[in-house]
C-alpha cells in the first residue's frame, strides 16, 4: 500500500510541475503569434558598363583533301605549320595558339547503275579539318593577321570575337551602377508610402554582355592607310548586371 500511494503521490507532482512549464511557456507563444510578419520590398536595377575591347578571338581552319588520309594529313600539317609560324612571327604567344578541333573524314560517293540504282557507296577519297583559336591581344595587327593566314593556306573559319582580358573588373563596375539604382528606386518608393526600409532578407545577381556595337573608333584594329589587310572595326562591347534586392519594410 505504501509503494501505491508514493507512485501516486509522485505522479501528481509530476502533473503539477508541467502544468506550472506550460503556464510560463504559454503566454510566450501567444505573443509571438500576436506579432505580424514584417511588409518586404523586392526591387531591381540594372548596370551597365560599355567599354571598348582589347582583345579578338579568331578561328583559323585549314582544309585539305587528297585521295589518301595520309597525303591529305600531309598537306594539312604543313599548311598549318606555316600557319603556326607566321602567328609567332606575329608575336602571338603561346598560350593563346590553341588547336581547336582537329578531324580526319572520308568523302563518299553513291553512284547509281544503268538502272538507276543506287550502288554500294565508295570513298573517293579524305578531308583533314585543324582548326587553331589564336587570341590577339594587338587589335591593330588583327587584320594583317587574317590576310597573312590566308595567304598560307587558311581557307575556312576566320570567325572573330571581339572581348575584353578583364572582365571581372569591368562587371563590378556595371555591379556597383545596378546597386545604386536599386537602393534609389527602393528609397522612392518607401518615401512614397511613408515607410523606412528594415534590413536586407536577399540579393540575386544576374549578368551577361551583349554583342559589339559597330562603331567607327580610333582605335579600329587596323589602319585605313593598309591595302593588303582585312578592314576590321571593333565597336564596343556592353556587360550588364541585374541585382535584385528585397528589404523588410520598418514601420
Amino acid at each position: 500500500m505504501t509503494s501505491v500511494f508514493t507512485n501516486r503521490r509522485r505522479m501528481l507532482a509530476a502533473g503539477a510541475l508541467s502544468a506550472l512549464m506550460f503556464s510560463h511557456v504559454a503566454p510566450v507563444f501567444a505573443d509571438e503569434a500576436k506579432r505580424p510578419e514584417p511588409g518586404v520590398i523586392s526591387v531591381s536595377g540594372e548596370g551597365v558598363a560599355a567599354i571598348a575591347p582589347d582583345m579578338a578571338v579568331i578561328s583559323l581552319t585549314v582544309l585539305r583533301e587528297a585521295e589518301t588520309a595520309r597525303a591529305a594529313l600531309d598537306a594539312n600539317n604543313e599548311a598549318m605549320t606555316d600557319v603556326l609560324a607566321a602567328m609567332k612571327a606575329e608575336g602571338i604567344a603561346e598560350r593563346d595558339l590553341q588547336t581547336g578541333a582537329f578531324s580526319v573524314q572520308p568523302r563518299w560517293v553513291y553512284p547509281n547503275n544503268k538502272d538507276g540504282q543506287t550502288e554500294e557507296p565508295k570513298i573517293v577519297g579524305y578531308t583533314v579539318n585543324n582548326t587553331l583559336t589564336v587570341r590577339i591581344r594587338d587589335l591593330s595587327r588583327l587584320g594583317a593577321i587574317l590576310d597573312t593566314s590566308v595567304s598560307l593556306g587558311v581557307n575556312q573559319g576566320g570567325d572573330v570575337v571581339f572581348t575584353n582580358d578583364d572582365q571581372d573588373t569591368i562587371r563590378e563596375s556595371a555591379r556597383l551602377d545596378a546597386i545604386e539604382k536599386a537602393k534609389a528606386k527602393a528609397k522612392a518608393m518607401t518615401e512614397a508610402l511613408g515607410v523606412t526600409l528594415g534590413r536586407i532578407t536577399q540579393v540575386s545577381e544576374n549578368s551577361y554582355s551583349a554583342p559589339p556595337v559597330p562603331m567607327m573608333r580610333a582605335e579600329m584594329a587596323m589602319s585605313a592607310k593598309s591595302a593588303d589587310s582585312v578592314p576590321m572595326a571593333s565597336g564596343e562591347n556592353e556587360y550588364r548586371v541585374t541585382v535584385s534586392v528585397t528589404w523588410e519594410i520598418a514601420q
